[in-house]
């Protein structure tokens, strides 16, 4: 019953959001799934981690095909995009922790970072609307 109340939350939160708050939940849903392989990879749990993995895979994916690439920050996040995708490839190869890590550590980052670029736009917003 509970699953259920959360999964209609979260339908009605994706729904109602803007753009940069989809974004943002997509950046957030890699940083968990990345801790859920992380810990998957800590039990020896490697099919269910590369589960996980696969769908940060298509998150990174779906975050590509987003960019409009006509802007430089764009190329240049595609490129970081492509770059962690190959890195989670590699780790579900050679099962080197460091790997994982450093894709936790540029997910969480993206977090922190969409946080501050979103609360800027709400600032200026209000600053031009007063």
């Amino acid at each position: 019953m509970q699953n259920a109340k959360q999964q209609q939350y979260l339908k009605v939160r994706v729904e109602t959001a803007s753009p940069g708050e989809l974004t943002l939940l997509l950046y957030q849903e890699m940083v968990k799934l990345l801790l859920q392989a992380k810990q998957l990879y800590s039990q020896n749990q490697y099919e269910d981690m590369n589960q996980s993995l696969y769908k940060v895979k298509t998150i990174l994916g779906e975050l590509i095909v987003t960019l409009d690439m006509n802007y430089d920050i764009s190329k240049n996040l595609s490129n970081l995009y492509m770059f962690y995708n190959q890195y989670i490839a590699e780790f579900i190869i050679k099962k080197d922790e460091n790997m994982l890590n450093e894709v936790l550590d540029f997910a969480r980052g993206m977090v922190d970072t969409w946080k501050q670029a979103m609360l800027s736009l709400k600032t200026n917003g209000s600053q031009i609307n007063a």
